[in-house]
């Protein structure tokens, strides 16, 4: 398959069929029941539909955001901020650090992502806020968000209700861009992230979509034909089995590290795994030794260990040179190199977010676990609630 690309082998990227073989032997060993009876038996919240539906939301909330639906836009896109702050915790924290990524690569003025209770010191009012949660509820960005009006910045909250909708109502210079609820936050991210953007481009911030239309139907096409109930691809399901006795290593460049954090977040929740992210170069100048490969020293839990390699079609010929590198050299066998389709740094973000949304669930459920549960999680905030 080409947009999955395969196992690896010891001479290189091997072909779809021997990681589809490998992983479906072991399936009939310790699999009895097929994907489809899995799902409906563990899949509680119907989190396989949330990931169904993730270029809908995106598509609705791409025109959600107006000078009819926020009022507010015009006076916003008229003051001379410096830059954007993102507040955030978890899922809804990942728009913000995309955002980055994206201005990096080519927006108008900075925009930064923060994930904690407090403001950073050095922020002025020339700063414009975009305080982010799904619930409204998070402790962590209330907490930042009253720091930033208290300062006196212009805030913007991005809240489905909840406390953080609610400043909106009591202070002047905070607007509110809602979104739908009912959902956990993590499988919301096309309401978020697509409202994200396209702030940032009525702002000016970030330059308009030449082709989104266009970009929604290849998007649309690609979660359809990898749907592991219902495509017409089988590299997802195969994959997800493969990587069942594996941790997890996360690669790629410098200016997908919000989708690498993202991957390893959605595999940490949905299936309750671990995941760590290596982002290239960087990670060539540190990590890349306990890989070993060359040298006869490398970490013992190496042979272990599985790496998904992320590209796409905008690499620097320096990070290709890299990758290539590593996969001659990287001392394990289980190595699959995902390549984000879309002309466009934002177009292969969100086909990343399509392949790690149906891996992460799918591998969820063949791990025997509900994608939907957080236990430790509520747990901790209730332990919290009860010290507050």
């Amino acid at each position: 398959m080409a947009r999955l690309a395969p196992c690896r082998s010891r001479s290189g990227f091997a072909d779809e069929g021997s990681m589809r073989t490998r992983a479906s032997t072991r399936c009939m060993v310790e699999g009895p029941l097929p994907l489809p009876a899995r799902v409906n038996a563990l899949d509680s919240e119907d989190m396989f539909g949330y990931v169904r539906r993730f270029v809908d939301d995106l598509e609705s909330a791409f025109g959600a955001v107006n000078e009819r639906t926020c009022p507010w836009l015009a006076d916003l896109r008229e003051r001379p901020f410096s830059g954007l702050l993102c507040l955030g915790m978890g899922g809804s924290a990942a728009g913000g650090s995309f955002l980055s990524a994206l201005a990096d690569h080519n927006g108008s003025m900075p925009v930064l992502s923060h994930t904690d209770a407090f403001l950073p010191q050095w922020v002025s009012t020339d700063w414009l806020v975009l305080a982010t949660s799904y619930s409204g509820n998070t402790a962590e960005t209330l907490s930042a968000t009253r720091m930033a009006i208290a300062k006196g910045l212009t805030v913007v909250v991005l809240a489905t209700g909840g406390e953080l909708a609610g400043l909106a109502e009591t202070h002047h210079d905070v607007h509110l861009l809602g979104a739908p609820g009912g959902q956990p936050p993590r499988s919301g991210f096309g309401h978020i992230f697509g409202r994200q953007v396209a702030l940032l481009r009525c702002l000016g911030l970030l330059p308009e979509g030449e082709d989104d239309a266009g970009m929604i139907e290849r998007l649309r096409a690609a979660s359809a034909r990898l749907d592991p109930l219902a495509g017409t691809e089988g590299g997802v399901e195969a994959l997800a089995e493969a990587l069942l006795d594996r941790s997890v290593a996360l690669l790629g460049p410098t200016e997908l590290s919000p989708v690498l954090t993202r991957f390893k977040n959605q595999v940490n929740e949905n299936a309750a795994r671990f995941a760590r992210v290596g982002v290239v170069p960087e990670m060539n100048h540190n990590e890349l030794v306990a890989w070993g490969g060359t040298g006869g020293v490398a970490d013992p839990t190496v042979p272990d260990q599985a790496v998904l390699l992320l590209s796409w079609g905008g690499l620097q010929p320096h990070v290709k040179a890299r990758n290539a590198w590593m996969v001659q050299h990287l001392e394990t066998e289980a190595a699959w190199q995902l390549f984000g389709e879309g002309a466009t740094l934002l177009e292969a973000m969100l086909y990343h977010c399509i392949v790690m949304d149906w891996l992460s669930v799918t591998l969820a459920v063949l791990a025997g676990k509900d994608p939907t549960s957080i236990g430790p999680i509520a747990s901790l905030k209730a332990s919290l609630a009860d010290h507050a």
